[in-house]
C-alpha cells in the first residue's frame, strides 16, 4: 500500500508541474510568436490603470504612471512586458508593493519570478511616455498604436490575444478636449491644467487603445446611439454640411451590422475624432475612432464619389467594431481577416444609403485595380502571410489584404450562398465575442454551410499568391459555326496553381448577346453550350466582373467591348485593357486611344474616374517623353472641349482633375492660371479652396514664370492654421530652384522631419514628379537607403507609400538599376519589406520594356 501511495504521489507531482518552455526567443526585440504563445498561457485578467500628464511645452516629456493588475497562472518564467523605449524612460518599479530593480533589455521590461505570485498581482511603474507613436503637435496629439506601437508608448503586453480593460487619467492644458476609449466621468481644474478621468473601458487589444487631446471643437448627437466628435475644421459650410451626415452614417452602419450579425453594438460608446494630418483614412479604436479630417468634411459641392467614399470609410470603421474589435485575430498573420470583413461589410452597409449607385460597379472599381497593382508584381504575397515576430507586422498591410481579400470573400459567398454565408458569420461572431479567432475558426463554421471543400478552396485563394492568366481556344467550322470552345488558366508566376472561381462569358452579336455562366475548377473548361452557335462578333470574358485574373482581349473587338451596355461590363473592359497593356499585349498608345471615347461620353462618375485614372497612369508611366508630348495636344484638346460642354458637375470635376494633372505645356498652363486667377470660369465646375490650393501648387510644378507670386497669394487666402502649416511645409518641394528641393529631400534623413507622413509623401510626389526627374534621380539611392529606417519609425503604410512617391515614379533605366543594386546588396532585407520595394517599383520595371 505504501508503494502504491508513493507512486501515486510521484505521478501527482509530475502532472502538477508546469511543462517546461523553450525561451530562446522570449527576449528577441519585438514580440516573438513563442513569447506571445507563452504569455497567453501565463497571463489573464489584465487591467491597465494609466495616468499621463501632458505639459504645455511640446519639447517637455510626458510624465506617466501605470498600475497594472493581472493574474498569473505560472511563475516558473519571468514576467516579460514590452517597452520599446530607452531604459532611461523607466523611473521606478514596484511589484506587489515591493520595490524592484529595473531590468530592461531588448525592448522588454523583465520582472523576476521572485517578486511574483500565482494568482492576482499588481505592478506599479513610473515612466516617461514614449513618443514614437504619440504624434505630438503644438495644439494637439493623438496615439496610433497599430500593430505593435503600444509598447512604444507604455509598458504592456503588446499582442492582440491578451485583451485588457483600461482606466485612464489624462492631465492636459486647460481648454484642451480629450477623447479616450472609456467614458469621461470627471474633470478637475488644476491651475493651468485640467485632469480628465475616464471610466473603465471595454475589453480591447493593445493596438486598439487610444486617446486624442488638444484644441478641438466638439459636437454631439443624442439620437439612438449617443456620439461625440472632436474636429479642427474651420470652414462653417463644411461643418454644417458634414457633421450631421457623419452621425447619420455611423448610426445607419450600426443598425445594419446589428441586424446582419445578430449581435448588438458591443461597446459603451462610439465617439470619434477627425485629425488633419492623420496617416490613414481611419482607425477603429474602441470608443474613440480616428479619421483623417479631409475624408469626413465636404461642402455642398462634394461629388457623389466623394460622398460615397466617406460613407464607405465610416462603414469600414464601424464594421471593425464587430470584425476586429469584438472578435480579434489571435496573431497578426490574420490581420487581413478584420480588414476583409470591414471592406466587405462596408459595401453591404453603403448599398441602402446610396440607391442610385451601381454597387457591383463600385466593388469592381474599388477592389480589382488595387489588388492587381500588387498581385501582378514580383513582390506579391498571399492574403495570409507568415509572421514570426510582431515587429514585422506592419509590412503585412497592403492591397492584397484590403482589396484581393474582399474579392476572395465575394467568390466565397457566391459559392456558399448569401444566407448560408451570413449564418456562418453569425455563429463566428457569437462564438468568439470578446475573444480571438483565426482563419481556421471561420472556415470551420462556414464549412458547415457549404457543399464545397473550403479548406482546399482557400488554400490557393488565401494561402497562395499571384493570379491566373486566361487563354482561349476557339474552333470554327466551314459554315462559320463554333466547333469547339474552351478556356484555360495558368498562374502568372509560372507555378501550377489553379483558382476555382465563378464568372460569366458573353458572346456579342449584332442582334443580341449570349451569356454563359462559367464555373472553372481545374486548368481548363470546355464551354459545350457554345457548340453550334454562330461565330460571335466579339467574345467578352468576365462580362459580369466576378472573375479574378487577366482575360483575353482582341484589339479588333475593343471598340465593341468599351461600348458594352452594362456598366460593370464596360468597367471590366477598361480594367482588362489596362492589365493587358502592362502585360505587354497592347501598346500604351492603343490603350490610351481606347479610353478617349469614354472620357468624352461616359456619364457614370465611378466609371469615368476609373478611365481617367488609367489615362493618367498610361500618360505619365508608360509613354516616353516623345510619345507623351506627341499625344498631349490631342488629349488636352479633347478634355478641354468636354469641360466646355454641358456635362454634369461630377463629371466636370473629374475632367478638371485629369486636365490639371496633364496640361503641363504652355497652352494648358495658361488656361490653368486663368482658372486659378478667376479670369476664366468653366460652366458647372465647382471648385473649393482646397482645389485652388492644389491648382496653385500644380502651376508651380509646371514651372509657371510667376509661381512664387502665385504661391504667396494662395497662402494669403488660407485661414485654417493646419492648412497653412501644410502649405509652408510643401513650398520648398515646389521651388524652381533644384537646390531648394534637394535640401528638403535630404532633410528627410532625420526622422523628425518625416513625422507628418502625408506631408512628406506630397512633397516627394512633387520632387520626384516625371517633370522633375532629370534633376531628382540622384536621390533615388537615398530613398532606398532610408526605407529600412522608415519601416522602423514610420506607420504601417509609410514604407510602401514612400517607395511609390520616390523611385516608384520613374521610367529611367538608372532608377531600375538602383533598385536592383539595392536588393542585391541587401540579401538580409526583411522579406516583406523587399516585397514592398518590388511592388512599388513594378511600373518602373515594366516601363523598361514598354517605353522602348
Amino acid at each position: 500500500m505504501k508503494n502504491l501511495l508513493l507512486i501515486f504521489g510521484l505521478l501527482l507531482f509530475v502532472f502538477s508541474c508546469k511543462s517546461p518552455v523553450a525561451d530562446q526567443h522570449f527576449y528577441d526585440p519585438g514580440i516573438s510568436i513563442e513569447l506571445a504563445d507563452f504569455r497567453k498561457e501565463q497571463i489573464s485578467d489584465i487591467h491597465y490603470k494609466l495616468d499621463f500628464s501632458i505639459p504645455n511645452k511640446l519639447e517637455d516629456p510626458i510624465s506617466s504612471y501605470l498600475t497594472l493588475e493581472l493574474s498569473l497562472s505560472r511563475i516558473d518564467q519571468p514576467l516579460i512586458l514590452d517597452f520599446n523605449e530607452e531604459s532611461s524612460h523607466l523611473l521606478s518599479l514596484k511589484v506587489n508593493g515591493e520595490a524592484a530593480d529595473i531590468r530592461h533589455e531588448q525592448e522588454h521590461l523583465i520582472i523576476s519570478p521572485e517578486f511574483l505570485e500565482e494568482g492576482p498581482n499588481e505592478i506599479s511603474i513610473e515612466f516617461l511616455a514614449g513618443e514614437l507613436s504619440l504624434n505630438r503637435n503644438e495644439e494637439f496629439l493623438y496615439t496610433l498604436l497599430v500593430p505593435d506601437r503600444a509598447s512604444t508608448l507604455f509598458p504592456c503586453f503588446d499582442q492582440p490575444n491578451l485583451k485588457a480593460n483600461y482606466s485612464l487619467t489624462i492631465t492636459a492644458p486647460k481648454g484642451w478636449k480629450v477623447l479616450a476609449g472609456g467614458p469621461e466621468i470627471d474633470q478637475e481644474n488644476k491651475g493651468e491644467f485640467t485632469k480628465h478621468t475616464f471610466g473603465k473601458s471595454d475589453l480591447m487589444s493593445t493596438y486598439l487603445f487610444s486617446f486624442v487631446a488638444g484644441k478641438f471643437e466638439e459636437a454631439s448627437n443624442t439620437e439612438i446611439l449617443a456620439q461625440k466628435v472632436l474636429y479642427r475644421e474651420t470652414k462653417q459650410e463644411k461643418i454644417d454640411a458634414s457633421i450631421p451626415e457623419q452621425f447619420k452614417l455611423h448610426q445607419q452602419a450600426v443598425r445594419f451590422l446589428e441586424s446582419y450579425t445578430d449581435y448588438p453594438f458591443p461597446f459603451q460608446k462610439m465617439d470619434f475624432a477627425t485629425i488633419p494630418i492623420f496617416q490613414y483614412g481611419g482607425m477603429e479604436h474602441v470608443g474613440a475612432i480616428q479619421y483623417r479630417e479631409s475624408a469626413l468634411f465636404y461642402d455642398q459641392n462634394a461629388t457623389e464619389s466623394e460622398l460615397l467614399s466617406r460613407a464607405k470609410l465610416i462603414g469600414h470603421e464601424t464594421a471593425h467594431m464587430w470584425f476586429g474589435d469584438l472578435v480579434t485575430m489571435r496573431w497578426f498573420n490574420d490581420v487581413w481577416m478584420k480588414e476583409v470583413f470591414a471592406n466587405f461589410m462596408a459595401g453591404k452597409i453603403v448599398n441602402p444609403n446610396f440607391p442610385s449607385i451601381n454597387h457591383d460597379l463600385l466593388f469592381l472599381t474599388s477592389n480589382y485595380p488595387a489588388a492587381y497593382a500588387e498581385d501582378r508584381t514580383w513582390g506579391t504575397n498571399p492574403i495570409r502571410q507568415d509572421l514570426a515576430n510582431l515587429k514585422n507586422a506592419g509590412s503585412l498591410y497592403g492591397n492584397i489584404i484590403y482589396s484581393k481579400a474582399p474579392i476572395m470573400m465575394r467568390q466565397l459567398e457566391a459559392n456558399i450562398g448569401e444566407k448560408a454565408f451570413q449564418k456562418g458569420i453569425q455563429e463566428y461572431i457569437r462564438d468568439f465575442a470578446n475573444s480571438n479567432a483565426d482563419w481556421n475558426d471561420l472556415v470551420t463554421r462556414l464549412d458547415k454551410q457549404s457543399e464545397i471543400d473550403l479548406k482546399k478552396w482557400s488554400e490557393v485563394w488565401v494561402n497562395q499568391s499571384s493570379r491566373p492568366i486566361f487563354e482561349e481556344s476557339l474552333e470554327i467550322d466551314e459554315n462559320g459555326k463554333i466547333k469547339a470552345f474552351s478556356i484555360s488558366q495558368s498562374a502568372e508566376d509560372g507555378s501550377d496553381k489553379l483558382w476555382p472561381q465563378l464568372f460569366e462569358i458573353t458572346f456579342l452579336y449584332s442582334d443580341g448577346n449570349k451569356p454563359f455562366d462559367v464555373n472553372i475548377q481545374e486548368k481548363s473548361l470546355a464551354i459545350t453550350e457554345a457548340i453550334g452557335l454562330d461565330q460571335p462578333d466579339a467574345i467578352f470574358y468576365n462580362s459580369d466582373g466576378m472573375g479574378y485574373g487577366v482575360f483575353p482581349i482582341q484589339e479588333e473587338s475593343m471598340d465593341l467591348l468599351t461600348k458594352f451596355d452594362e456598366e460593370v461590363g464596360r468597367a471590366q473592359t477598361f480594367i482588362n485593357i489596362y492589365e493587358n497593356t502592362l502585360a505587354g499585349k497592347l501598346s500604351p498608345k492603343i490603350a490610351l486611344h481606347s479610353f478617349l471615347p469614354a472620357l468624352e461620353s461616359e456619364e457614370n462618375e465611378i466609371l469615368f474616374r476609373l478611365v481617367s485614372g488609367y489615362s493618367s497612369s498610361i500618360f505619365w508611366d508608360f509613354l516616353n517623353i516623345q510619345e507623351r508630348e506627341a499625344i498631349l495636344p490631342e488629349l488636352e484638346k479633347a478634355i478641354w472641349n468636354q469641360l466646355q460642354s454641358t456635362r454634369s458637375a461630377n463629371i466636370k470635376k473629374g475632367l478638371y482633375s485629369l486636365y490639371s494633372g496633364i496640361a503641363y505645356k504652355s497652352t494648358g498652363v495658361q488656361k490653368l492660371y486663368q482658372i486659378w486667377d478667376s479670369q476664366l470660369t468653366i460652366p458647372n465646375l465647382k471648385l473649393n479652396q482646397d482645389d485652388f490650393t492644389s491648382l496653385a501648387m500644380k502651376l508651380a510644378l509646371y514651372g509657371h514664370p510667376e509661381s512664387e507670386t502665385i504661391l504667396e497669394k494662395e497662402r494669403a487666402r488660407l485661414e485654417n492654421p493646419d492648412k497653412i502649416k501644410r502649405f509652408d511645409f510643401l513650398v520648398p518641394s515646389l521651388s524652381q530652384d533644384a537646390s531648394v528641393r534637394d535640401s528638403l529631400f535630404v532633410s528627410f534623413k532625420d526622422a523628425k522631419n518625416r513625422e507628418k507622413e502625408s506631408w512628406v509623401l506630397a512633397a516627394c510626389d512633387f520632387i520626384h514628379h516625371p517633370l522633375r526627374q532629370a534633376e531628382s534621380i540622384k536621390h533615388v539611392s537615398l530613398a532606398l537607403e532610408l526605407i529600412q529606417e522608415i519601416q522602423l519609425t514610420g506607420d504601417i503604410f509609410f514604407p510602401k507609400r514612400w517607395a511609390v512617391s520616390t523611385f516608384g515614379q520613374y521610367q529611367d533605366p538608372r532608377a531600375w538599376q538602383e533598385v536592383q543594386s539595392y536588393l542585391e546588396s541587401h540579401p538580409e532585407l526583411d522579406k516583406n519589406l523587399k516585397n514592398k520595394i518590388l511592388q512599388a517599383s513594378d511600373n518602373l520595371r515594366r516601363a523598361q520594356e514598354i517605353t522602348k
